[in-house]
């Protein structure tokens, strides 16, 4: 795992952002796995900055999703499927036809999450997945004591997880009690994983997750058993961690041609 200490949200974003360009200038119909919520903002920023310059060309890319809310009118604009055509596929000039996801209005939703599971294998697998953290230490939507072999499945958020997502809703009360989310099985399967953590109130998740023990009460922390694993923490998230100082040191030796 590496750890990779950042000003600020600004330079995380931007440096996923090269690292995602980098991989789709190698494998141009990379398949991106993507995350939601106001943290990976920067990183689509900065992304579709670099397509608006001519730095990268994503004509080929492919995206895909990490959960989805299950119960969500079709076209709802909190739903994840919405966020991501919004904020992801269409600032990057990519159409529909280039994104996956699974479907939180099926009526069968186990079906559902094997058919996801099943779609990402039969697309290549993931090539970067970018994730976020919760202050719980969940990744996607595998709550406290999920299964670090889990794979995509029906989940029950938990009242905290429901309270940090009230923001994106009129009220606590309109969001959803249940979602489809990638397992930690399923994540893990990804070629690479790129975690980004921002602001003071993810600190103590981001140092258990890296320098605590593996344990599914963390879920994070099983990004401890991946062979290419990337945490990028901005200095409030990165505050609590016992060897930032030689984290920092790590990354400031790091070869070039290592690359993120």
């Amino acid at each position: 795992m590496e750890v990779v200490i950042v000003p600020d949200a600004a330079a995380g974003g931007e440096l996923i952002a090269e690292a995602m360009a980098a991989l789709l200038r190698r494998k141009p119909d990379a398949l991106l796995g993507v995350a939601t919520g106001s943290t990976p903002l920067p990183v689509y920023q900065a992304l579709s900055g670099k397509v608006r310059a001519g730095e990268v060309d994503v004509s080929g890319a492919r995206i895909c999703q990490l959960d989805e809310y299950v119960g969500l009118p079709a076209g709802h604009p909190e739903s994840y499927r919405s966020v991501v055509l919004r904020e992801v596929v269409e600032p990057l000039g990519l159409s529909e036809a280039s994104f996956m996801g699974p479907d939180g209005g099926a009526e069968d939703v186990p079906a559902a999450c094997a058919a996801y599971d099943s779609a990402l294998t039969e697309a290549g697998g993931v090539d970067l997945q970018l994730l976020g953290i919760g202050t719980d230490g969940h990744i996607g939507f595998n709550e406290p004591c999920s299964s670090l072999a889990s794979r995509t499945r029906i989940k029950t958020l938990t009242e905290q997880t429901r309270k940090d997502n009230a923001r994106f809703f009129d009220s606590i009360d309109q969001v959803p009690h249940h979602v489809i989310t990638q397992g930690i099985g399923t994540i893990l399967e990804a070629r690479h994983l790129v975690l980004l953590a921002t602001g003071e109130a993810k600190a103590d998740a981001v140092a258990l997750a890296v320098e605590g023990p593996l344990s599914a009460l963390v879920p994070a922390s099983a990004l401890q058993l991946h062979p290419h694993a990337t945490i990028v923490a901005d200095e409030a998230a990165a505050s609590r961690l016992k060897l930032g100082d030689y984290f920092r040191a790590t990354y400031a030796a790091k070869p070039a041609w290592q690359g993120i």
